[in-house]
């Protein structure tokens, strides 16, 4: 099972606060692991110009801002941009299975910081990893529940804080029907 692409939806009550109503794109999968980005959890004590300012990137007055979130608990000081298909690094772009890309070098925050880069994007400070088999794993325990394709409108969207609710309605689901509990027939 190729997992690349995909969207998990955090059951309530998982066991891991971090992950608490959480969305995760999975960007990656592997028999060695996977790795993916929170998309809906911002974090409103950081601004994308502060950022510019501690990598001392000058931004103009054109500048774009981008919303700054939390990827995930591994690696925190690293950064990575989601973002639409309309921007290409040179070779360091990586395309993600339903038309979604990734970047993680510093060319596209200096193309923000000019006005320009993709249409569409979310900036994310750290990521979501598990080693080989950990996420089958939690998705058998039903602490996961899935989109298979991610869904640019859903991931994108300005509100952030009904993205776990929307990705859920696209699955069919609705919210309040959810337990903390789950159980095994």
């Amino acid at each position: 099972m190729n997992l690349s692409g995909a969207v998990l939806i955090a059951m309530p009550g998982m066991g891991d606060e971090r992950f608490d109503h959480s969305v995760v794109l999975i960007c990656a999968h592997s028999d060695d692991g996977s790795m993916g980005l929170i998309v809906n959890k911002p974090m409103d004590d950081l601004h994308f110009s502060a950022l510019l300012e501690q990598l001392e990137i000058p931004e103009r007055p054109e500048g774009r801002d981008i919303r700054v979130h939390l990827g995930g608990p591994v690696e925190r000081g690293r950064g990575f941009v989601l973002h639409s298909t309309d921007y290409d690094s040179q070779g360091a772009t990586m395309l993600i299975e339903g038309g979604l890309c990734m970047t993680a070098t510093l060319d596209i925050l200096q193309a923000f910081a000019r006005g320009e880069g993709p249409s569409r994007a979310i900036l994310a400070l750290g990521y979501s990893g598990w080693g080989p088999g950990q996420l089958e794993d939690e998705i058998a325990r039903n602490e996961w529940l899935m989109l298979p394709q991610a869904q640019a409108d859903l991931i994108f969207a300005e509100d952030a804080g009904a993205k776990w609710s929307s990705h859920l309605r696209a699955i069919g689901v609705d919210p309040v029907s959810l337990s903390a509990t789950a159980g095994r027939a």
